[in-house]
């Protein structure tokens, strides 16, 4: 096979109908577009458009909103940190921060800090320096015979 005997196969692709070119053509005088009336007139723009009457979007109550002092954390799992401590990635003696978890392939992308869960299970005592973490996280980190240091003034620790 060689590039210029590539082809699509017989019927993959359609030629485009060309609307408007004679009553005999079948899509002629009109071209689909049925007779008169704002639809059949080009720049037309009603799509939630209802006559007049106040459109269903408009009509539903707003609800909710966006807060933004949010802090979006990278989530990382006990299971996880061990996995990387076993394959030799994260160095358990030194303490485990952001950068050292991003060197280690855990963390791709750096967000507003890591908040550590407790899916998993910890055997080594690792010393973490971390945003932050749930109580179930940091009960199994000192339960291994780790610390865990939440940076910054507001400790998240919610469960």
């Amino acid at each position: 096979m060689k590039l210029n005997e590539i082809s699509d196969v017989a019927g993959a692709t359609r030629k485009r109908v060309r609307v408007g070119r004679g009553i005999g053509s079948g899509k002629g005088k009109t071209g689909g577009r049925g007779v008169k009336g704002q639809k059949s007139r080009s720049g037309v723009a009603i799509k939630g458009f209802e006559g007049g009457q106040m459109p269903l979007h408009r009509r539903l109550p707003k609800r909710g909103f966006t807060n933004i002092f949010a802090k979006d954390y990278n989530e990382v799992g006990l299971g996880r940190v061990q996995q990387a401590i076993d394959a030799g990635k994260l160095d358990a003696k030194a303490p485990v921060t952001v950068e050292a978890l991003k060197a280690a392939g855990i963390v791709k992308r750096l967000k507003d800090g890591v908040r550590l869960l407790g899916n998993g299970e910890l055997k080594a005592a690792v010393s973490f320096e971390i945003a932050g973490a749930s109580k179930p996280a940091i009960a199994a980190v000192e339960k291994a015979g780790g610390t865990v240091t939440i940076l910054g003034a507001e400790a998240d620790t919610a469960g």
